[in-house]
């Protein structure tokens, strides 16, 4: 057989980029929600997101990463817009991890617990794990798409 081999592969960034991508916009979708994923490298939004009458719209970046790590948010922190940065931890586990960060509680955080780093005179910006593991499983920040008063109680989202 052409290809085989005993060694598991590990997927490159474009396809845990993808999985990640999609799992978000599946349990999103799992919830009510109107899901479009952008086109691939939008910059700084990978999801657009509506209730079902689209009273309710929200943009989302989901971030991936296949172990504990810091995350990158850019070069400039200004240049943060996204209604819900994400991180998406695992994808290809059992149980992925999800971390759900609407803007204004990033924005809020004290400088300190964003790490600068500088790499060939180019500043950068980093979510560091122990800052971000106080937003894990944050459903009850997006709620659901429903938008009849009986069902959106704000159920957990993504369980």
């Amino acid at each position: 057989m052409a290809g085989k081999s005993n060694r598991k592969r590990k997927p490159s960034n474009q396809i845990v980029g993808n999985a990640r991508l999609y799992y978000v916009c599946y349990e999103l979708s799992k919830r009510g929600w109107n899901v479009l994923p952008t086109s691939r490298n939008t910059r700084g939004v990978d999801v657009v997101f509506f209730s079902e009458k689209a009273q309710r719209k929200y943009t989302m970046q989901v971030k991936s990463s296949n172990k504990k790590g810091p995350i990158l948010l850019g070069s400039k922190l200004d240049n943060l817009f996204r209604d819900f940065p994400t991180i998406c931890r695992k994808v290809f586990e059992e149980k992925p991890e999800i971390f759900i960060i609407a803007i204004d509680d990033l924005k809020a955080k004290d400088k300190d617990s964003i790490h600068v780093g500088v790499k060939n005179n180019i500043k950068s910006y980093w979510f560091q794990p122990k800052d971000y593991e106080q937003f894990r499983n944050n459903r009850r920040l997006i709620g659901d798409g429903y938008d009849s008063k009986e069902l959106n109680k704000q159920e957990d989202f993504l369980k």
